[in-house]
């Protein structure tokens, strides 16, 4: 593997690790979102780098897939944001886990 790949997969690594950071320490839920949809990029790179790497049009598939997933998670999330904030007036990840009543 040539280094060219290696560095993209470096960095698809540090792109998760700093998604993953992101996840644990905020508290706003439309933060944290960003960062799980930061991580799935990270992902779609390191997907990619592994295809072109191997020559197989396999990693390409599954980026298709990914980001379709992320699209219709984005849709959800962020109407599941709104519809949140209209009823509670805030998005604090911490307050938001009583969700029951």
């Amino acid at each position: 593997m040539s280094f060219f790949y290696q560095g993209n997969l470096l960095l698809a690594a540090m792109i998760f690790a700093l998604g993953a950071f992101g996840v644990l320490w905020k508290q706003n839920a439309i933060a944290v979102f960003l960062c799980l949809e930061l991580m799935l990029n990270a992902c779609n790179l390191a997907f990619v780098t592994l295809a072109q790497a191997q020559g197989h049009p396999d990693g390409f598939a599954i980026f298709i897939f990914v980001v379709t997933v992320a699209a219709a998670e984005a849709g959800i999330g962020l109407a599941l944001f709104i519809k949140v904030f209209h009823e509670r007036e805030h998005i604090d990840a911490d307050r938001m886990i009583m969700l029951r009543d």
